[in-house]
C-alpha cells in the first residue's frame, strides 16, 4: 500500500516549490544569482524532508525570508 505524506507535508512542498520557481525566474531575468539559486533551493529540498514536518516548514520559511533579505545589490 502506497503512505502518503501528511497534508501539512504537501502543502508546504507546493506552497514553497510555486515560491522557488517565481524567485528561480526573477533570477533567471534579472541576472541574480542569489534569487537564482534560492530558488533552486526552495524547488529541491523538499525532496530531502519528507519525514519531519516541522523542518520541512522551517527550512521553507528561512529560504524564503533568506530571499528578501539576502538580496544582491
Amino acid at each position: 500500500m502506497l503512505d502518503l505524506p501528511s497534508p501539512s507535508i504537501i502543502f508546504a512542498a507546493i506552497l514553497f516549490g510555486v515560491i522557488g520557481t517565481a524567485a528561480f525566474f526573477y533570477g533567471k531575468k534579472q541576472k541574480k544569482p542569489r534569487a537564482l539559486g534560492l530558488g533552486i533551493a526552495l524547488c529541491v529540498y523538499p525532496y530531502f524532508i519528507l519525514d519531519n514536518t516541522w523542518l520541512m516548514w522551517l527550512v521553507g520559511i528561512g529560504l524564503s525570508v533568506a530571499l528578501f533579505v539576502w538580496t544582491d545589490d
